[in-house]
């Protein structure tokens, strides 16, 4: 903002009071700048913990940096891209860090990937290593040669807890459990291997700008080709500066040094920013929770710390709160809860404040954005069903169709202004084009949520482009549906798609995961007759075991709308 105007700006009167209207988002020079103050600042805390073994940020320093001093020692140089595919891990942090601190560019993989998604993923890339948790190791093999990946590094989940629990956990795992196919990767590296060879290694410091690529962090692959956000130190410096600066109004003595619960994976870039790189401000632990659908472990875990800030997403949250095990969880320390990723739903809101004390906070962001634009504030307003105020030193306005800029409270496409948004997509000027423009106040990006602006600054998402429903010429929008059927009793989840219809174009139809199992139709029906105007009512309803979900937890409308179609 080169101006601070509370007319052209109106969330800054939202703000709580000591947050600043910008922040500098060439604070460091780099994230290796960054990382080395949060090492040496916090080196005797805890920075990570994960299946009972914690970590403290002297012990990920050392490791990171043997690690850093391998891949320089293989040959790799600054600038290449690496492949990171594995789960929330100890080894995940040390991966990380290290390869950042040899100037390496991450290619964050989710690791239930098809072998097609890695495929065009290491193609698209270009990367020249990668590491990968061994079960998964299978899929990199039918594929390898496809690639121009020349280094592959295989870790196993116990690989970080010490002995014996490692070997026990990897034995469990591999030949109990029977997670891990079999694989043949004659020139693979172990994760031990590569962090001894790094130990003997000397490691020489990168002179990396804040303008050479962080991460390449791919996006769209669940409403198209999958595309590379390409993320900048900067852009991750300015997300990360601006979330020390938000959650400052509450860092008193209960938040200092505070419990991270990291359910999201790190590979995702709300957590990648959120937990892993913010944390080095704070001196926060992060508990990495492996695999956050096995809730009774999950709650086994959380019992474990007295949390201070917990970052999820709606169905997260949802999950928790419907295990009979949540009530035995101590929630007296936590401070903060922050949602994105998807909708935040009220019932859910409501449940999860009355359950833990902590009112959700939601906020918006993409991958583009590295990832947060707007948030509630956590002193103040903290208006559910709002994706809040724009994050300092970033702009949001909605843009009508014909191009104009839309009034207050009239919805058009979310346009976003700020250090944080990508200089575009990797190697795809085209995509580029499509998503970014210029006008006399700076460059901004279309981010296809159509959303809308109150008079005092307060956004709010009405839907994705992509997923408005059109009933004979009226626009449906399924957040709007699926928020009010979650209210229905009996109700655990649901999911709105539009499907063809001769009469109307497309009509509304909803998917629905029972909570009580004598939940009928008919209930269902009268509940949302009474709720919504006609046109908006769903013509039909179908009863699920579950609904298909990304690894982050998001609902699958396009795979609901293609297993239609189909």
């Amino acid at each position: 903002m080169s101006v601070v105007n509370q007319q052209t700006y109106p969330w800054l009167s939202a703000y709580p009071k000591g947050v600043p209207y910008e922040i500098n988002p060439d604070a460091y020079p780099s994230l290796l700048e960054l990382m080395e103050e949060g090492f040496q600042k916090y080196a005797g805390q805890a920075a990570y913990s994960n299946m009972g073994k914690e970590l403290t940020f002297g012990e990920i320093d050392r490791l990171s940096r043997d690690f850093a001093a391998y891949l320089q020692s293989i040959g790799m140089q600054q600038g290449d891209r690496m492949a990171i595919q594995m789960p929330n891990v100890l080894q995940y942090p040390v991966v990380m860090f290290g390869a950042l601190r040899a100037g390496i560019t991450i290619v964050n993989t989710n690791p239930l990937y098809t072998c097609r998604e890695m495929l065009h993923q290491f193609k698209d890339s270009g990367a020249k290593a990668i590491v990968i948790l061994a079960n998964f190791a299978n899929n990199l093999e039918k594929i390898l040669p496809e690639t121009k990946i020349e280094h592959v590094i295989v870790t196993e989940i116990g690989d970080l807890l010490g002995f014996p629990k490692k070997l026990i956990v990897n034995t469990v795992v591999k030949y109990i459990k029977k997670m891990v196919p079999a694989y043949s990767l004659p020139t693979a590296v172990s994760f031990g291997t590569a962090l001894s060879k790094g130990a003997a290694a000397s490691y020489k410091r990168p002179n990396v700008s804040n303008l050479e690529l962080a991460f390449i962090q791919y996006t769209g692959g669940t409403t198209g080709v999958s595309k590379g956000a390409m993320l900048n130190h900067r852009n991750l410096i300015s997300n990360v500066e601006a979330n020390n600066e938000w959650l400052k109004p509450l860092m008193g003595e209960n938040l200092h040094n505070p419990v991270i619960v990291a359910a999201l994976p790190l590979y995702h870039v709300y957590a990648l920013t959120v937990n892993a790189l913010s944390a080095l401000k704070s001196g926060g632990m992060n508990l990495l929770i492996t695999n956050p659908r096995d809730m009774d472990g999950f709650i086994k875990d959380l019992k474990k710390y007295r949390v201070t800030i917990f970052t999820g997403l709606n169905t997260l949250y949802n999950g928790l709160l419907n295990n009979p095990k949540f009530s035995e969880v101590d929630f007296s320390l936590l401070k903060i809860t922050s949602a994105g990723g998807m909708a935040l739903q009220s019932v859910v809101a409501e449940r999860w404040y009355k359950a833990t004390g902590c009112l959700p906070a939601e906020g918006y962001g993409l991958s583009e954005t590295s990832p947060v634009l707007s948030s509630n504030p956590l002193v103040g307003e903290n208006r559910i069903g709002s994706i809040g105020i724009p994050w300092p030193s970033t702009e949001m306005r909605i843009m009508r169709e014909d191009g104009t800029w839309a009034d207050d409270d009239e919805p058009g496409e979310i346009c976003a202004k700020g250090p944080q948004v990508m200089p575009g997509y990797y190697n795809r000027p085209d995509e580029t084009a499509k998503v970014m423009f210029e006008d006399e106040s700076g460059r901004w990006f279309k981010t296809g949520d159509v959303g809308v602006r109150s008079a005092d600054g307060y956004f709010k998402i009405v839907d994705r482009k992509k997923d408005m429903i059109l009933v004979s010429g009226f626009n449906v929008y399924p957040n709007e549906i699926e928020e009010v059927i979650a209210q229905c009793p009996g109700v655990l989840e649901v999911a709105c798609v539009g499907v063809p219809d001769e009469k109307s174009g497309e009509a509304v139809k909803i998917f629905v995961v029972k909570k009580d199992p004598n939940l009928t139709k008919e209930q269902v029906m009268t509940y949302y007759r009474e709720h919504l105007t006609a046109y908006k009512c769903p013509r039909h309803i179908e009863f699920r075991d579950e609904l298909p979900k990304t690894n982050v937890g998001k609902i699958l409308r396009r795979a609901l709308r293609d297993e239609t179609s189909a």
